[in-house]
């Protein structure tokens, strides 16, 4: 469930210029998780930190990928159904899915893989047969996943177990963490859209996050938020797509149909006090709709705010967010 949409890149770069005496900030861009990942750091000695940080990233990666074999989720989804003993970073991720089922009535439902599989957005995205459509869906159901300390079992040996609405998220934060952990003053970490940012900026001022215009360009704004120490995500509509027969499908699916969701939101930006409660939060806005996202994201105890873009091009803000016009970036 992966969506680029904050426009990161335009507004956080500037935000360490201000550094003066103390030097300019790290930064360093890397193509990992699928997607654009960049850490910068302030007040490093050097570059080692940004290095092991992105060590750190692969090995996270992989544990959570799907895809690589080895990892804790390929190991659980190879396993028919039998009881599977992970790494207790995968079972924090894997737990926090669970909660985000029960937050979202099922929407948001960790056992999508084999419907992530069949719609194949990250390779040659078709529209699947309805039968095998059917034959996916009868395999979700987040309930039949047993956690029990770091043991997993799918309790439907078919399903395939699918952390993408949670893991760039928790990579973030970890990776942050890392960082202000090895004498940092502060760092963002941008993965993908996927935004953690802990310290502060020398001169003082909130760190700007430019929310992207779903009907323009990669470049384009809609609004800009103003955050202190926080983490954002953004899920959108609009960036992984495809038409067929004159039909637009997207790739944040719903659980329950096996197509992508009919939400009156084209783009939820969440901000959270944890990254991983961001991506996930993000996605449950989108899948839930803007008459059900308020209840169900005022739910978690991270929840700080989120800016809604209706597909209308009304904006909505929940909670605590300071949200202004594109023109003030």
């Amino acid at each position: 469930m992966y969506a680029i949409a904050l426009v990161a890149a335009l507004l956080t770069s500037a935000a360490g210029c201000s550094a003066q005496n103390r030097g300019l900030p790290k930064s360093e861009t890397r193509l990992m998780l699928d997607t654009v990942c960049t850490i910068t750091v302030y007040g490093a000695g050097d570059n080692s930190i940004i290095t092991e940080a992105f060590d750190l990233c692969a090995k996270l990666e992989a544990l959570l990928s799907r895809t690589i074999e080895g990892s804790d989720v390929n190991r659980v989804n190879s396993a028919c159904g039998a009881a599977v003993e992970v790494d207790p970073l995968t079972a924090q991720v894997i737990n926090a899915g669970l909660y985000y089922g029960d937050l979202s009535g099922g929407m948001f439902d960790i056992t999508i893989g084999r419907l992530i599989r069949l719609w194949d957005f990250g390779g040659a995205p078709s529209v699947p047969p309805g039968a095998k459509l059917v034959e996916a869906i009868s395999s979700v159901d987040y309930k039949k996943v047993s956690l029990a300390d770091n043991t997993v079992q799918l309790g439907d040996p078919e399903a395939l177990l699918e952390l993408g609405g949670l893991a760039k998220g928790f990579v973030a934060e970890q990776l942050a963490l890392f960082v202000m952990e090895s004498g940092a003053r502060g760092v963002i970490v941008d993965l993908g859209g996927d935004l953690c940012f802990k310290g502060a900026k020398e001169d003082g001022s909130p760190w700007r996050i430019g929310v992207r215009d779903p009907d323009g360009g990669k470049n384009d704004l809609i609004a800009v938020i103003d955050t202190d120490e926080a983490s954002a995500a953004t899920s959108g509509v609009y960036e992984r797509r495809f038409e067929h027969d004159g039909i637009s499908y997207h790739h944040i699916l719903d659980p329950g149909t096996g197509m992508p969701a009919e939400s009156d939101i084209v783009s939820a930006t969440v901000l959270a006090s944890n990254a991983m409660d961001a991506d996930a939060l993000s996605t449950v806005a989108l899948l839930l709709g803007s008459a059900k996202a308020a209840g169900a994201l005022e739910k978690s105890p991270a929840f700080i705010g989120a800016l809604l873009v209706l597909g209308t091009g009304e904006l909505i803000t929940l909670g605590n967010v300071n949200v202004s016009s594109a023109s003030a970036a």
